[in-house]
């Protein structure tokens, strides 16, 4: 059951570069305890909304509303410190820094916590997404399925009750896959809104209770996953039939 107070609104979301125009005019709600799922097709304007949020870029026209707070001016480590984390498509680790000192390093900076409260945050999330074992190895050394866990521990080290996911099950196999949505079915339990990108539908299908499908900056439908899926528009955009 999808509880009813809402994490994030957005409305008349719109971000154009010069004349190009990527998002034009989103308006979604997204509910404190929901995952919402984002499909369409590549160029859609799924990673620059995900930009927008977070506070990578700013907006042309349109809110942000994050907490009932506006939070459309505010920097990108400013979100974080207020409780927005995100993954990124392809990961992006400090390769040269073991495993640890990756998620301790969110723990400080995306946080702000002390040393000893980040290393407690740390353990924490490495247990949690499987990666305690390989604490001290260099990240660079890790194999992908490793690397998306450290994405995500990473950004779980800043707290956050608003998650953002960048097809982080993109390139694994239906094993590693399993693997990672026991990993986020745990988070969400915890309490977190998620928000979630991906082109792997089962992944989807399993743990969303919406999905928005976004085409040439808007979006063309929102609704429970088998619905929005079985869609006749949406297979044409989408999946090309």
């Amino acid at each position: 059951m999808i509880e009813r107070s809402t994490i994030l609104e957005i409305t008349g979301l719109t971000k154009r570069f010069g004349g190009l125009s990527v998002i034009n005019g989103l308006d979604i709600t997204v509910g404190r305890q929901e995952i919402l799922g984002i499909i369409g097709p590549n160029g859609a304007g799924k990673t620059t909304l995900f930009n927008l949020v977070a506070g990578v870029l700013q907006p042309t026209a349109g809110t942000i509303r994050y907490e009932g707070r506006e939070i459309g001016g505010l920097r990108a480590w400013d979100r974080c410190r207020l409780g927005i984390g995100r993954t990124y498509q392809i990961p992006k680790p400090f390769s040269h820094m073991s495993v640890f000192e990756n998620v301790l390093t969110a723990a400080v900076h995306g946080a702000g916590k002390s040393i000893r409260a980040a290393r407690e945050q740390a353990e924490t999330m490495l247990e949690l997404t499987g990666l305690a074992a390989d604490h001290a190895q260099p990240a660079g050394q890790l194999t992908l399925l490793d690397l998306k866990r450290l994405e995500l521990c990473r950004a779980l080290a800043v707290e956050p009750r608003l998650l953002l996911l960048d097809e982080i099950a993109g390139g694994l196999t239906d094993a590693e896959v399993d693997t990672l949505l026991g990993i986020i079915q745990r988070v969400h339990e915890k309490g977190t809104a998620i928000v979630w990108i991906e082109h792997v539908i089962r992944a989807l299908r399993r743990l969303c209770h919406r999905i928005a499908v976004l085409h040439e900056g808007a979006f063309v439908t929102i609704g429970e996953p088998e619905t929005v899926l079985a869609d006749a528009h949406v297979k044409t955009i989408y999946l090309g039939e």
